[in-house]
């Protein structure tokens, strides 16, 4: 009994920290002026966070750090209509990290390329049920570049971070 309640005590703890790295990464991402003069292009930092969940603790764990942090940082630093764009592009882009780490075809980085495209084609497709328009998606090839280039950036950092991390 008393190993059952340490193995809880570390991964609750383990769950912790990782939510508030998350939030930290995106209150962080805030500060960074990254502008190329295309509005909705960010780095995804808290997206390193949720790799980093994804390769070490698991599927379950990465989707509720993931949907937590999009909801405690909407509540804290946004608004609900951030959250609803955070939360369709979160989602996407988290099942279908999950679904290409699962088919054993991508790399880290692979995966994490996958999860910036996907983050801008949710946000989008909210976009388009937003304004009832789908000229959005003519954004799309801007966002898929970025996408791409920051998702690279993201995996290879966590791929790095992983490294250096201790096995649990």
């Amino acid at each position: 009994m008393k190993n059952s309640r340490n193995k809880t005590a570390e991964q609750t703890a383990r769950f912790g920290m990782f939510v508030a790295l998350a939030m930290i990464m995106s209150y962080i991402e805030t500060l960074i002026p990254f502008s190329f003069g295309v509005p909705g292009i960010k780095l995804g930092l808290a997206n390193l966070v949720t790799m980093v969940c994804l390769f070490t603790e698991g599927i379950l764990p990465a989707a509720a750090v993931s949907l937590t942090r999009i909801v405690l940082v909407g509540l804290t630093f946004g608004n609900l209509s951030s959250m609803l764009y955070s939360l369709a592009g979160g989602i996407l882009s988290l099942v279908c990290m999950i679904a290409s780490k699962k088919s054993g075809l991508f790399g880290r980085t692979g995966v994490s390329i996958i999860g910036g495209v996907m983050h801008n084609v949710g946000q989008l497709a909210v976009a388009a049920a937003v304004v009832e328009n789908a000229n959005v998606f003519w954004y799309l090839p801007v966002l898929m570049a970025s996408g791409i280039v920051t998702g690279a950036l993201i995996g290879l950092l966590a791929a790095l971070v992983m490294e250096r991390l201790p096995s649990f």
